[in-house]
């Protein structure tokens, strides 16, 4: 792919995850290769769209490992997976074959402080010609929204949550 880009979905509302899983979609239907890399959710409790993606033969998942939905994790351990899976994801697009690499919940990775930003950007200077990045997540920093070709901030005008309407399945997950 010619003119690959650096996108970011970011901000407080709710379908960030919901686009790039779309973008995602659409290169696997062109039959792009993609990788998705999951911080921050947990593998045991699949969603919907990861059930599906993961039958497809142009896409490769990778978890970060430690999620943090439930309970409070220890953050020395979600650190260490953080740092761990987004090491193995750069090995991966650096080794070439990548038409987009999906970073899901990366921003708030940075956000907390569990990856560094310029190992982002360096990524972003980095990769493979033809490799598009998208990164997801609340609180992109700006640093990396200035080295974005792409930005596009969802806002929260109304959420179920705020009246205590908690997610549902096939729908939220």
């Amino acid at each position: 792919m010619t003119n690959s880009l650096v996108q970011i979905y970011t901000g407080a509302g709710k379908g960030k995850t919901t686009a790039a899983t779309g973008l995602m979609v659409r290169a696997l239907g062109q039959g792009m290769r993609v990788l998705l890399v999951r911080f921050l959710k947990p593998q045991d409790y699949p969603s919907g769209e990861i059930l599906l993606l993961q039958q497809q033969p142009c896409l490769d998942i990778l978890n970060c490992g430690e999620g943090i939905l439930f309970g409070k994790p220890d953050k020395a351990k979600v650190r260490d997976d953080v740092q761990t899976a987004f090491s193995q994801a750069c090995e991966k697009i650096m080794a070439g074959g990548y038409d987009m690499a999906v970073f899901d919940e990366l921003n708030n990775c940075l956000h907390h402080g569990f990856l560094e930003t310029a190992a982002v950007i360096a990524l972003c200077d980095e990769r493979p010609e033809g490799t598009e990045l998208v990164f997801t997540g609340r609180n992109a920093p700006q640093e990396l929204i200035d080295r974005a070709d792409l930005v596009s901030v969802v806002e929260k005008c109304k959420h179920p949550m705020d009246v205590g309407i908690g997610a549902r399945r096939g729908i939220e997950f």
